[in-house]
């Protein structure tokens, strides 16, 4: 499954969620939103406002969600 990150430079919750897929051995693929309108684009059709927004497979989440990471491993 793949994992992609959509986060933003000094965001507090994307540096939480980037350990705790760390600490699970999930990989990712970080995508900085400041630099990628179309994925900016992506996250707003998706109806997500701040950031991180973690899309893994076919569901996707806002925020810190250890629960949801938990749930990869």
């Amino acid at each position: 499954m793949t994992v992609t990150v959509y986060s933003k430079p000094a965001c507090v919750q994307c540096n939480a969620t980037y350990r705790a897929l760390d600490q699970r051995g999930v990989s990712y693929e970080v995508i900085d939103l400041s630099e990628d309108m179309k994925a900016s684009a992506l996250v707003q059709s998706l109806g997500y406002r701040q950031v991180p927004v973690v899309v893994a497979g076919s569901d996707h989440w806002g925020g810190f969600r250890p629960d949801k990471i938990a749930a990869l491993s």
